[in-house]
């Protein structure tokens, strides 16, 4: 099958003005570039700590063969000439606080799936709130989306990106050039949870099992072991407020 991003498409314009300047400022070490399909629909789930990660993790997905697609604010479609070049290239538009318009996320896997695409969710939801940058406690997106249409998640870890651009900072440090350390894993399918229905309790387990994957994938690129218990924001500003019980 013919890769897709030798099809033409309206990504050709994006990869014009991005990668160019991508690869002035980066240069990838991929481990187990062969786990990501190159074929058929599947969610790719990276962790998150600066706001370059999407631009540096889509422009890697092209790389290795896939146009990357998104969750984008709602807000973005609307940006002239951006929010154009969104919607041509099929990025899902998602309301602030996570309502989507017309239920577009679930209308957007089910065209993902009948056409074999793939879609970059980042599961923490936001920038990692653990002072030393390792994954946070995820949210249920991702895996919603993979059991709802039953294709399988791809969890990817990279690590180098903060010293592009560090967390919380809206400047670019692009030379000297950054070297970022991508490791992708091994396809989650959940075939566990496969006939359970999708409450709380399986969608916080699933999820529990990407953060470990993905966790997992940053310690071998840091080679260092991350804390035992992973960063919860919801506790933590609990217990800044005085609010926290238990």
């Amino acid at each position: 099958m013919r890769k897709e991003t030798l099809q033409p498409s309206v990504f050709w314009i994006l990869a014009t003005i991005v990668l160019p300047a991508v690869n002035l400022a980066v240069r990838y070490r991929v481990t187990d570039a062969r786990k990501l399909p190159q074929t058929g629909a599947f969610v790719l789930s990276p962790n998150h700590f600066s706001e370059i990660d999407p631009i540096v993790v889509g422009a890697l997905a092209w790389k290795l063969g896939r146009a990357p697609r998104f969750m984008a604010k709602a807000s973005v479609f609307k940006i002239p000439v951006l929010g154009w070049l969104l919607r041509k290239s099929g990025q899902i538009p998602v309301e602030r606080g996570g309502v989507a318009r017309g239920n577009e996320p679930v209308k957007a896997a089910r065209r993902l799936v009948e056409r074999g695409q793939m879609v970059i969710v980042y599961p923490e939801g936001s920038l990692t709130r653990d002072p030393e940058l390792w994954p946070m406690r995820g949210k249920t997106g991702a895996v919603r989306i993979a059991l709802e249409q039953g294709i399988p998640i791809v969890p990817i870890a990279h690590w180098g990106t903060q010293d592009l651009m560090p967390r919380y900072s809206k400047r670019i440090s692009p030379f000297p050039r950054k070297t970022i350390h991508v490791k992708i894993g091994d396809p989650l399918s959940f075939d566990e949870f496969k006939g359970r229905g999708l409450d709380t309790a399986t969608l916080n387990e699933a999820t529990a099992i990407l953060m470990d994957a993905i966790t997992g994938l940053l310690e071998d690129l840091r080679g260092e072991k991350a804390p035992a218990k992973r960063w919860n924001p919801s506790e933590h500003d609990q217990k800044e407020t005085g609010r926290f019980e238990g």
